[in-house]
């Protein structure tokens, strides 16, 4: 008796063929999957980014109230004057001057007061050096305070400068401003001014 034959009958195809058939349309098939996905990958354009989502600050509107909106802002602040102008206080000319003023009624203060206005007059006779530069001499200087520190007069009552305008522009300097108050009336005071170079 032979022995059955390996191959199929006629008709019916070898099935090791049709296995190599198969596998060669799956890899038919990948390869062209895999050119698909890479052309749809190459082709796609980039999409833009979507824009920033507007942020709750910006883009919520501010509340207004009604009420609040129709109210005018408050006008300018006026630095114009009261009507009638600044407040002054007139004095009158004697203003406590009378002829009972004494020395008695002083303070230290008036006194410290007296000297720096001194030291100011020695202007005068600083700028009168630069035209002679040997004038020199003393001045004496009344000066009478009223009761409220006002000056009621200022002038000179000795002077052997030689140089009058020196000896009225020193007086000036007493003139001028006010002065701690006296203590119970008015003050009659009598200011000396050594008038000599620095170091004489």
């Amino acid at each position: 008796m032979t022995p059955p034959s390996s191959r199929p009958p006629a008709g019916i195809p070898d099935s090791g063929g049709n296995a190599k058939y198969a596998i060669v349309a799956v890899v038919l098939l990948l390869a062209a999957g895999g050119i698909y996905a890479w052309r749809t990958m190459t082709n796609r354009q980039p999409q833009p980014a979507p824009p920033p989502a507007p942020s709750l600050a910006q883009s919520a509107p501010t509340p207004t109230n009604p009420l609040l909106d129709d109210i005018p802002p408050p006008p300018p602040p006026d630095n114009t004057p009261e009507a009638g102008g600044p407040h002054i206080v007139y004095v009158p000319a004697n203003a406590g001057c009378d002829s009972t003023c004494s020395q008695k009624f002083a303070t230290p203060e008036l006194g410290q007061a007296l000297q720096v206005r001194a030291m100011r007059a020695r202007r005068c006779y600083e700028q009168a050096l630069n035209n002679d530069s040997s004038l020199k001499g003393h001045v004496s200087v009344a000066v009478r305070i009223g009761p409220s520190g006002n000056v009621c007069s200022a002038g000179v009552a000795a002077n052997d400068t030689g140089n009058a305008q020196v000896a009225a522009c020193a007086a000036n300097m007493f003139r001028t401003g006010s002065y701690p108050a006296p203590r119970g009336g008015c003050v009659d005071a009598n200011v000396p001014l050594s008038f000599v170079p620095m170091g004489q």
